[in-house]
């Protein structure tokens, strides 16, 4: 398997069906939640709605590099989201992440070593490979505070 791949398969492995590493993912942590169960604040931590759509911010984001378009993302607005207003919302977002994901997923695999090894953007910001590994780790973390989260509002 290419580095591109293995790459690939491990960003589809935490967003919408591994259960390896974490023994869940995004999508089946989220695809059977409702708008009220993802908005129920619980403390000063970000709810699950809110960590979703900063893990989507970035998927998104990496995209349209990959698309040939500006890297238009940035940190500062990485949690600067507009509540979602119903059930209908929520699950209009989910389907954009899935499929955001799923192109991503498919603009990775087939990249070369080289094309891996080179700049991402600029300088500053590492490598291809190096963002695309940032990435997943950094879902990985998110899916974790999610799934904890999601246990903490089930047992209040």
């Amino acid at each position: 398997m290419s580095q591109a791949a293995a790459l690939a398969q491990r960003l589809q492995e935490v967003i919408l069906d591994g259960t390896w590493i974490a023994n869940t993912n995004f999508k089946k942590e989220l695809n059977t939640t409702s708008l009220a169960q993802v908005s129920i604040p619980i403390r000063s931590y970000n709810t699950v709605e809110v960590l979703s759509q900063h893990i989507h911010y970035y998927i998104s984001g990496v995209k349209q590099v990959f698309l040939g378009g500006e890297l238009s993302i940035s940190d500062r607005f990485s949690f600067d989201f507009e509540p979602l207003q119903n059930n209908q919302e929520w699950h209009n977002f989910l389907a954009l992440f899935w499929k955001d994901t799923e192109e991503l997923i498919a603009l990775i695999q087939p990249l070369s070593d080289a094309q891996l090894d080179a700049i991402f953007v600029k300088e500053a910001y590492g490598t291809y490979k190096r963002n695309i590994e940032a990435l997943i780790e950094h879902s990985y973390y998110h899916l974790g505070q999610i799934v904890l989260l999601l246990k903490t509002e089930a047992s209040t």
